[in-house]
């Protein structure tokens, strides 16, 4: 044990990052159980649309929707999420909603948004459209 204390007081540098890294650990397994999202991957979000009618909702720029995005999703800006702006998809609360983002690290901050807005099934591609294009599953640019 003395020798850890040592360790740590000689590298109090690298024993306070390692720390903050354990505590960002910490933190983001503790919110992944407490949050009401779901991530899910490619295959279950074609089953979730095919099976339950999951609306996909594409929260990338206007300019990134245009470039490519899943047939029949909705692109309603990250910015209008965090603004509140969510008359687009007002009508389905109680229906399962699939967020999409370019690699899924936004989208989960965007369900989060959602779900405190009322949204009961929401769910966020794992990967975003990065690893649905990866697993070449059809894109359009209507």
């Amino acid at each position: 044990m003395q020798e850890y204390i040592d360790f740590a007081a000689n590298h109090t540098l690298l024993t306070m990052a390692w720390l903050g890294l354990a505590g960002a650990v910490i933190y983001m397994s503790v919110m992944s159980k407490l949050t009401k999202v779901t991530v899910v991957g490619s295959q279950q979000a074609v089953m979730l649309i095919n099976k339950q009618d999951a609306v996909v909702v594409d929260i990338r720029s206007a300019e990134e929707f245009r470039k490519g995005h899943i047939a029949g999703a909705i692109n309603v800006p990250n910015t209008q999420l965090k603004a509140n702006n969510l008359n687009l998809i007002e009508k389905y609360k109680g229906s399962p909603v699939v967020l999409v983002c370019d690699t899924g690290m936004t989208s989960s901050a965007a369900g989060r948004v959602l779900s405190k807005a009322g949204f009961t099934q929401v769910y966020t591609l794992r990967g975003g459209l990065s690893d649905w294009r990866s697993q070449n599953l059809p894109i359009t640019k209507r």
